[in-house]
């Protein structure tokens, strides 16, 4: 059941484009993520280098994008080599990753909810923990293991919904599907409650450790759009975690 993104790869990327993207995802990570200048990011799970890019056109000194899937490093470094800003992609999965350095901050958008087990979390939590220096943060947007499986279909209108096999129990594969035109887009993640992921946190190293709901771009400032993100907010079904070594 495990998603094979070498095949998907340009479709993710298109996903991307959505508008709750911008105006909840990118507006909460970057918020979180805060001043990144002259600092060393790696960004785990980074897929095509969305997030990877704006990273280091926010004034990151040393940039490094990991993903496990080939096809996905293909097409960041075919827009590295189109549009070159000194981005390194590697091939790595992530439960094993070894670079021989650390990082101010270590980002990921959407790794942590492709573990399946307790132990596949601690292996990703204590890879981070290796490669983040003492005192620094892991920023990352998640899945929301307290979305309840009655506000799955609510998301439709923002252009995906998620389907659970099964109760919410830790290991149950939870779909996204993204509804791309005529087409529709599906990536298989897994429930991990909250507690499960505290703990690996603490057991990888970490100090502090924060839960963030989106929050909805200050640009958007007509009350009639603003309502129409509501459901999104009052139930969300990502959600942003910060760590502290």
């Amino acid at each position: 059941m495990t998603t094979n993104f070498d095949e998907i790869a340009a479709e993710y990327k298109r996903a991307k484009q959505q508008p709750w993207r911008l105006h909840l995802e990118h507006f909460t990570l970057f918020k979180l993520l805060g001043d990144l200048q002259g600092k060393s990011v790696i960004d785990l799970a980074c897929g095509e280098g969305f997030y990877t890019r704006f990273i280091k056109r926010r004034g990151a000194a040393r940039v490094v994008g990991v993903d496990i899937s080939q096809g996905m490093i293909n097409l960041a470094r075919r827009e590295e080599e189109s549009n070159s800003l000194g981005i390194d992609y590697l091939v790595q999965d992530v439960k094993q990753l070894k670079i021989d350095e650390t990082f101010d901050v270590v980002v990921a958008a959407y790794l942590l909810n492709y573990a399946q087990t307790s132990d596949q979390l601690l292996e990703m939590c204590s890879a981070i923990t290796r490669h983040l220096k003492p005192g620094c943060r892991f920023v990352t947007v998640n899945n929301n293991p307290q979305h309840s499986v009655d506000y799955f279909p609510s998301t439709r209108k923002y252009g995906f919904i998620k389907r659970a096999h099964g109760p919410l129990i830790d290991g149950t594969p939870v779909d996204y599907i993204f509804f791309l035109g005529d087409e529709s887009l599906e990536i298989t993640n897994y429930h991990l409650s909250v507690e499960t992921h505290e703990s690996a946190f603490k057991a990888a190293g970490f100090q502090h450790i924060t839960w963030h709901k989106p929050e909805l771009s200050a640009d958007i400032v007509d009350d009639t759009e603003r309502h129409y993100w509501s459901d999104f907010l009052e139930h969300p079904p990502v959600v942003f975690i910060e760590c502290v070594k």
